[in-house]
């Protein structure tokens, strides 16, 4: 299967040859069910729906989770990221058409779903504190996760306590972004060390930038 990652015009956390290591990670795992924590402006998320379609045509669901263009500063624990204040774009073409145009915040969860709506019977997008509302989400079915939505040392520890209680009675991934050097947060990398340590799972670096914890 060729894996290229696609930025679909849109802004990415995964840029360059990071998006086309995470698809080669899902290959390698071979999921039907995924979870993303930290959606941001769907480009991911597209991602990972085009790779499951490949792999299972309609046989997959996906979910994601953030707090989407509701972000505000009582959020507990977290900073609002820098990339979150405003929606500027060094290419104009891209300010002109989103700003000026559609007049689209591409975080919001409208702007993602249009993104996925050639998915939408396999997708469900939920807006919210990962503190809140994982817990209320079923999860049993999940194999495959991807972690990188807030990035305090609580809500991380948070996000990883409730996956793994939920995951861990199959052979099933979590891979955390940001633990590396590539993207270090040290808060993150804390975390994932405590958590791991806590439940006596093996960590695997992938690329000196993702955590791989496999239950």
């Amino acid at each position: 299967m060729q894996l290229k990652y696609k930025s679909y015009w849109r802004k990415s956390g995964l840029k360059g040859k990071w998006g086309n290591i995470f698809l080669k990670k899902l290959d390698q795992h071979n999921p039907k069910n995924v979870l993303e924590v930290g959606v941001f402006c769907g480009v991911t998320a597209r991602n990972i729906c085009d790779f499951l379609y490949e792999k299972n045509l309609n046989n997959f669901k996906y979910t994601g989770v953030d707090l989407f263009e509701k972000f505000n500063n009582d959020t507990k624990d977290e900073v609002k990221p820098t990339f979150l204040k405003d929606q500027k774009f060094s290419n104009p073409l891209k300010n002109i058409y989103y700003n000026y145009i559609l007049k689209e915040n591409l975080n919001s969860i409208k702007s993602v779903n249009k993104l996925l709506k050639k998915y939408r019977d396999n997708i469900k997008l939920i807006a919210g504190d990962t503190n809140i509302v994982l817990k209320e989400l079923e999860l049993e079915n999940i194999d495959f996760a991807f972690l990188d939505g807030g990035h305090s040392y609580q809500t991380v520890i948070n996000d990883l306590t409730i996956l793994y209680d939920s995951m861990k009675d199959k052979k099933k991934v979590i891979l955390c972004d940001d633990y590396g050097k590539e993207s270090y947060i040290p808060d993150v990398e804390k975390a994932i060390n405590d958590f791991t340590k806590k439940n006596n799972l093996k960590l695997n670096l992938i690329e000196n930038r993702f955590a791989e914890i496999i239950t």
